[in-house]
């Protein structure tokens, strides 16, 4: 069997294939955004052949959808851990904001895919919201008050995505992403500990 033969079959078997597709995807959607991400170059960066994602993902928006629920899965994750060990609904809160943060500081590519536009065609998808939907419950159940759930979601969102889309420097156009959880936290802080007037 020549080299290159044995090369491109080495190529064409991959022991966990969509999880090495969904890891080259992730990979390529921080460092490159969303234009540099077709399933040719997720192939490619994976290290296999380019017909190989299609045995998992008929289309890139099916790729597409599946980061998106896998961000939500995360972050959902990553608010309850927040929220399990502080007493005070003001704490948790507080620890929400600065977990929702850290994602985003972690993510914002993929944070962008979840709640962006990229995605027009949302209602084929239910999977995606129902991850949406699961967040939001999430956020709901850490506070014990849906509607105070949807109101930290919303706040902490919107700043978020203030930060993103650079219309608000919390100080991350100077020290980078990672400061945004300790700036969230000090606004979450201030908001919740204002006097009512």
């Amino acid at each position: 069997m020549k080299a290159s033969s044995a090369r491109s079959r080495e190529r064409y078997h991959h022991g966990d294939l969509r999880n090495a597709l969904r890891e080259a995807a992730r990979a390529i959607l921080e460092e490159e955004g969303l234009a540099g991400l077709s399933l040719r170059a997720v192939a490619r960066k994976a290290g296999v052949s380019h017909a190989a994602p299609y045995r998992h993902f008929p289309t890139r928006e099916a790729l597409l959808i599946e980061l998106a629920v896998e961000g939500f899965d995360e972050i959902r994750r990553e608010i309850a851990a927040a929220a399990m060990g502080p007493a005070l609904e003001d704490d948790r809160i507080v620890g929400i904001g600065a977990a929702y943060m850290r994602f985003i500081a972690r993510r914002p590519a993929l944070a962008r895919l979840m709640f962006g536009p990229q995605l027009p065609n949302r209602e084929s998808f239910p999977e995606l919201a129902a991850a949406a939907d699961a967040l939001g419950a999430a956020i709901g159940a850490a506070v014990d008050d849906a509607a105070v759930g949807m109101a930290v979601w919303a706040a902490v969102h919107g700043l978020a995505m203030l930060v993103l889309d650079d219309l608000l420097d919390l100080g991350q156009r100077r020290s980078g992403l990672q400061v945004l959880p300790s700036r969230a936290e000090i606004l979450l802080r201030s908001l919740i500990s204002r006097p009512p007037t």
